[in-house]
């Protein structure tokens, strides 16, 4: 309903035909499920999509092709399909592949959303119940109050307080909460500030409690608008989808040039009498033509690209980094900025108390104590620490920090808990008092020795607050003085054994400006305080708020007269100082490693964030962001501070850039197209709604879990974690998928070369048909497919990332490599037709014919011979031919473990898949060759053990060949040699700009 604000309550209830008293009825319910239908991408759009490759197309015509010739030839049943039916079942294959894998990614999402889906008070068959938020469908009543994330778009029937107000800064960027209403907004083209009878979807109630009408969901919100118009762009193609659409655009050249050259050349035999007539020939040597092209193309290339790409998402998963589209993982391994948010990201979100400062005694001059406190997280885990490292066994016996354990637990109103389904603790109310809790449990409890050990044997569950709780038990709260913006801190007076007790805990210099007296460590006396004790005490603050950066809070308390039961602005004064701790949002432990990853690999790393400058160049100091700078000018910007610079001082400071700071969303997209202009490929992290347009601008925008739903759809890839080092394990992870990617693709490209130089070379001499189109898929689709999926788990190189990230326009196949593809190609199929004469001129068990009858072969049935024709018919050549070609494969397989390293560096069994590929591969051939039934399908037979040694001494030069070539990549010859052919790259360099 799209003008709800303008309708009064009663019009938009009649127009969904619900009673506000009852709700929606189940049949009222599904009815309104399928009329206003649901999001996602319709399957058959995922289905379609995976054909829309260009070598995809040309098998889908070779296909078809096959199969009309098979017609034509009037050869029916199993054979006319077997070609064309084996194609396509590949490409079947590989098209599950690839919709199984995307719509895993989308549900990995949808499954982050759940765990943390909103849930909604609705009102149905008159009877309330709580839904989770994507089962409320238009006309569902629902109900709000305090702290209730609005669930969808929502048009206001009943107010049930006073007032309610709704915080939608998320969406609007309104500082304050706004006042909601019932009455209809009479505003010609209102705007979201207008539409005050409206509720939207995930803006938040801050006061009140009323019931409105669902009259938006899913895409049909305001939020769900944003989203589209996010997914509405165009999406660009990663650069190794242009490589690849590069690579098979000139292959489909390559492959029309030869077949066509192929079916020329031998126009002189049309008219031989073993074809029957010139059509005949014709049609013949056409089909010869079609098998190479099924040669020259690398059937299973898509599907094993797809494969890698899905096996990256995979690992990525478990590192928690959810991948939304899967070209992305390989986008990573260019990334060469990496744009990340500080909080939550770099460090835990998590405020954790890190420093206590307490007065030790004043007997010789103020004597001041300071504390350390380990753990960076809400799990009570963690240990206190003297000012030489000297952990404290008992940390309660000490009274200064029994009193901070009793206060922190007493004035406070936030919760710990433990969620067993996330399996971590977790916090309900201000980060800062729930640091303060934690700080209770790790200084623990009075009287009891064995109370470390004792309070590590129960359940998370009970431990998350146990010493908390026993301090509640044992101190009754009476009267509670709320936190206020004027007094800086907050009161609230206990009932111990018939003892008054006000705890108070603040800002320090509200608190120690209205201390008369100190509480001291060594001996719990209660002495006044003077002037050069608050001088001391001033002094450590600034150095805890000033040079550490440290959030401080200050404790204190006063013994009230006894049956006191309210407390007063006037009774926080007279109070006795008990200490005060200083906490951070702590940086995550393995951010700095992260770091240094990133610096090794040449990616540079800016921080963004909102904060104020000197608490973020902490952190920064802390993580190793600055470990490289001798001081931060010219590194370190305010948002405002780098706007005012001028253009040329501006392009400077983005080469030097490692921290930016005070920035609004707006900032970010700005810096993601500054860097953009200088060719840098960036990765930006964000949160919120006013984020999306950043991350969708980003090379690879990267969402946190824990942010909103709109960011997640604008990004690239989810972390579930929020965690930097997820980030750099995902860039490794994209770099790994990127080298094996050209590994494979280098193995399949120089064997279906080696094909192709077979059927040529064959053609070219004169000589019988060395191979089969069926046995050419057989090899293609099995012997080359299983193989060439284990080489995407060759394991990372270990300096995967040392080396500097690659160009953009790199191409995937350089002159060089592409003159390796040829000289193994070649030799592959060289050794494949040398196989097939072998068994014509020396075998033993063949006719052992001169070359020359070989060669005018096709002229047998026209003159008298020695030898009967029907042996050119004969099966054990082409078996010879195919068995060398698969065997040559397998050694060449093992070539690929690595682009340049010898196989006595990285050995065959450090890729067990591999291995057992080709132990499997082999068996499978095994079988064609011994089997009748698939013996006679594939036109094979079974091969003598002098066979199997002749196939292994042409097969294996493949390896000494490929040392050699690589021995030559590993020094300098091959860089000279690869500007030489640079011209002849097999994939155009052209200069690209993603997104």
């Amino acid at each position: 309903m799209e003008d709800a604000y303008a309708r009064s309550v009663s019009e938009v209830l009649d127009f969904f035909g619900v009673d506000s008293s009852k709700g929606l009825t189940d049949f009222q319910v599904s009815q309104h499920a399928r009329l206003y239908g649901k999001n996602g991408t319709p399957f058959w759009k995922l289905v379609f999509k995976q054909f829309d490759d260009l070598l995809v197309k040309i098998l889908i015509a070779a296909a078809l092709v096959s199969f009309l010739l098979a017609l034509i030839n009037g050869e029916t049943g199993l054979i006319a399909f077997l070609e064309p039916s084996v194609i396509l079942m590949i490409l079947a294959a590989n098209a599950a592949v690839g919709v199984i894998t995307e719509t895993n990614a989308e549900k990995a999402l949808e499954e982050l959303r759940a765990y943390q889906a909103d849930i909604a008070t609705v009102l149905r068959n008159g009877c309330f119940s709580i839904l989770p938020a994507t089962e409320l469908v238009p006309g569902d009543i629902v109900e709000v109050s305090v702290g209730c994330k609005i669930p969808a778009d929502m048009r206001m029937i009943e107010m049930l307080s006073g007032q309610l107000r709704v915080d939608q800064a998320i969406l609007t960027g309104e500082s304050s909460s706004v006042e909601k209403d019932l009455e209809s907004t009479i505003a010609t083209n209102a705007v979201y500030q207008d539409k005050t009878n409206i509720l939207f979807s995930g803006t938040v109630v801050v006061a009140g409690r009323a019931r409105a009408v669902v009259i938006g969901v899913g895409a049909n919100t305001a939020m769900g608008s944003i989203r589209d118009s996010m997914l509405r762009t165009d999406d660009e193609a990663t650069p190794l989808k242009k490589k690849l659409d590069e690579f098979g655009t000139f292959l489909a050249k390559v492959i029309a040039g030869i077949c066509v050259l192929v079916w020329i050349v031998n126009i002189g035999h049309f008219r031989d009498p073993a074809h029957g007539g010139f059509l005949r020939g014709a049609i013949h040597y056409f089909k010869i033509a079609v098998a190479l092209a099924v040669a020259a193309i690398p059937e299973g290339l898509p599907a094993v690209v797809t494969t890698c790409l899905a096996l990256g998402t995979k690992r990525m998963a478990r590192l928690n980094a959810i991948v939304r589209s899967l070209p992305s993982v390989e986008t990573l391994g260019c990334t060469t900025v990496i744009c990340s948010d500080k909080t939550g990201t770099l460090t835990t979100n998590m405020m954790s108390v890190s420093k206590i400062c307490v007065v030790h005694s004043i007997k010789n001059g103020p004597e001041v104590a300071e504390f350390g406190v380990s753990g960076t997280t809400y799990a009570p885990e963690g240990f206190i620490f003297d000012n030489t490292g000297v952990q404290l066994e008992f940390p309660a016996q000490l009274p200064c920090l029994l009193h901070i354990a009793m206060c922190s637990a007493l004035c406070n109103e936030s919760l710990l808990q433990y969620n067993p389904d996330k399996g971590n603790y977790e916090k309900i109310g201000e980060s800062t008092e729930v640091a303060l809790r934690v700080l209770a449990e790790k200084v623990g409890l009075p009287g009891f020795d064995s109370m470390p050990s004792a309070l590590n044997m129960l359940s998370k569950h009970k431990r998350a607050s146990y010493c908390n709780h026993y301090w509640e038990n044992q101190f009754k709260k009476v009267s509670v003085l709320e936190f206020s913006r004027d007094r800086k801190m907050m009161s609230v007076l206990c009932n111990h054994k018939q003892m008054e007790i006000m705890f108070s805990k603040g800002a320090p210099e509200s608190i120690i400006s209205r201390c008369t007296n100190i509480l001291c460590n060594n001996d719990g006396s209660t002495i006044p305080i003077d002037a050069t004790l608050r001088a001391e005490l001033d002094s450590r603050f600034n150095s805890f708020a000033g040079k550490e950066t440290l959030r401080c809070l200050a404790l204190a308390l006063k013994i009230m007269p006894m049956g006191q039961q309210t407390l007063s602005f006037d009774d926080e004064k007279d109070l006795t100082f008990i200490g005060l701790v200083g906490m951070l949002d702590p940086p995550r432990e393995e951010v700095r490693n992260a770091m240094i990853s990133c610096m090794t690999a040449g990616i540079r790393v800016i921080v963004v964030t909102g904060d104020n400058k000197s608490t973020a160049e902490s952190v920064c100091r802390k993580i190793g962001a600055f470990d490289h700078l001798v001081d931060y000018v010219g590194h370190s910007y305010t948002a405002a501070e780098f706007e005012e610079l001028p253009g040329t001082q501006q392009t400077m400071a983005l080469q030097r850039m490692a921290l930016l700071t005070r920035v609004e969303p707006s900032h970010k997209r700005m810096l993601v197209e500054a860097l953009q202009n200088q060719n840098e490929v960036v990765a930006m992290t964000g949160d919120g709604v006013n984020d999306a347009p950043a991350l969708k601008k980003a090379d690879i925008g990267i969402a946190m879990g824990s942010g909103t739903a709109v960011a997640k759809s604008a990004s690239d890839m989810v972390l579930a974690d929020d965690n930097f080092a997820t980030i750099v394990a995902a860039v490794a992870e994209g770099r790994a998928i990127y080298n094996n990617t050209k590994q494979f693709i280098r193995y399949m490209i120089s064997s279906n070369i080696g094909e192709v130089v077979c059927i040529f070379v064959a053609a070219v001499l004169g000589i019988p048909d060395t191979l089969a189109p069926v046995q050419l898929l057989w090899v293609n689709l099995v012997t080359d497919g299983l193989p060439a999926t284990a080489i995407g788990f060759n394991k990372p190189d270990s300096d995967v990332m040392k080396a500097k990230p690659r160009k953009v326009s790199e191409a995937v196949v350089s002159g060089w490599l592409f003159f390796r593809y040829l000289v193994i190609g070649a030799y592959v199929g060289l050794a494949t037709v040398a196989g097939f004469i072998w068994w014509f001129i020396y075998s033993e068990t063949g006719p052992k014919l001169p070359y020359t009858e070989l060669m005018n072969f096709d002229t047998c049935p026209t003159r008298e011979t020695t030898y009967p024709c029907s042996i050119f018919e004969d099966r054990h050549p082409s078996t010879v031919a195919m068995t060398v070609l698969v065997v040559v494969e397998m050694f060449n397989a093992l070539n690929n473990l690595s682009e340049n390293q010898s196989l006595l560096v990285i050995p065959p069994w450090s890729n067990l898949w591999l291995v057992a590929s080709i132990i499997l591969t082999m068996l499978l051939h095994i079988l064609i060759l011994y089997v009748p039934p698939l013996s006679t399908l594939f036109s094979v037979t079974s091969l003598s053990w002098n066979e199997w040694a002749v196939i292994l001494y042409l097969s294996f030069p493949v390896i000494i060949i490929d040392e050699v070539l690589k021995f030559f990549s590993r020094n300098s010859h091959g860089i000279r040699f690869n500007f030489r052919f640079r011209r002849y790259d097999a994939l155009p360099k052209k200069e690209l700009r993603d997104k």
